[in-house]
């Protein structure tokens, strides 16, 4: 091949962004056809498969992630070569974030905190399942993930998983609950309504075990998937809610709600997840902080 055709690198990269040829074309504005046409294209000059499918989302081959590696190194360079000549002073960069959707808005803010008011970054932030989350990741359209529900690894695992906090878990309530002082956690738990995670959460894994150990039936007032549904229930007053103090810190400084006991030996662990690259976006390292080393 004399000739490589920045074109067909353009559709490439959009279709390993999205995963699909369907959201690529959308994306650029021209048929699904097209697309594929342009891509089996790009695939006969390279000798190579690009994508392999999975259901109905296309995957990076090896061959596609090497090739995706160099396309962006060659985008990189044209954007470097267009901000020299124009004598940009700065460049926006952007780093796009991926957060499981029942994550605490708390947490994350305080995650991109360290980046919000610079004027050479934007943050784009996306909510969805760990699945589509760690797909969004594989597929380099995510720069990082932000979950409670750290994946598994092996030999054969891509990710690299960054431990961000370990806190226990609180029975939080509204403060005009007739609740002692003096009340221990297995009075509470024996005795209030709560307010729980569903049965597929981590946090709710430990507290069964906590409930089994105890010999306790809990009352279970509500169940949510969702840290902002358990907050709302909390201040709604449906029950003494289990759930980390972060996620209420606001009503828990302002005297709407109330911890009334900690459960240390129920843990909600707080985790950043990327995959190694060639190429990795430098906002990574800075928005993760020299103190937090990667769990292996």
């Amino acid at each position: 091949m004399s000739t490589l055709n920045l074109h067909h690198l353009r559709l490439f990269r959009a279709v390993a962004r999205d995963g699909t040829l369907t959201g690529a074309a959308r994306a650029l504005n021209i048929s699904q056809s097209a697309v594929s046409t342009q891509i089996k294209s790009l695939e006969a000059a390279l000798g190579h498969d690009l994508f392999e499918r999975r259901g109905r989302n296309l995957v990076l081959s090896e061959a596609g992630r090497i090739a995706l590696d160099h396309a962006d190194e060659i985008f990189r360079a044209a954007e470097n070569l267009t901000g020299t000549l124009k004598q940009a002073a700065t460049r926006r960069r952007v780093l796009r974030i991926g957060a499981l959707a029942t994550l605490s808005r708390n947490f994350q803010i305080s995650f991109v905190a360290p980046l919000i008011g610079r004027e050479d970054v934007e943050v784009v932030l996306r909510s969805g399942t760990q699945e589509m989350l760690l797909r969004g990741l594989e597929s380099l359209s995510l720069d990082i993930v932000l979950t409670n529900l750290v994946p598994a690894r092996d030999a054969a695992s891509p990710y690299l998983v960054h431990h961000l906090a370990d806190q226990p878990v609180s029975l939080i309530g509204t403060p005009d609950r007739s609740i002692g002082d003096r009340a221990g956690f297995v009075e509470i738990l024996s005795s209030e309504p709560l307010v729980l995670p569903t049965p597929e959460t981590s946090i709710r894994a430990s507290f069964d075990a906590l409930l089994e150990t105890l010999g306790i039936i809990p009352r279970i007032a509500a169940e949510a998937d969702d840290m902002a549904m358990l907050r709302l229930l909390a201040r709604a007053d449906a029950g003494i809610a289990v759930i980390p103090s972060i996620v209420v810190q606001d009503e828990l400084n302002a005297g709407r709600l109330k911890e009334y006991a900690r459960l240390d030996d129920v843990r909600e662990v707080f985790a950043a997840v990327t995959i190694g690259r060639k190429f990795p976006n430098p906002l990574i390292k800075e928005v993760l902080g020299a103190e937090r080393t990667a769990m292996t």
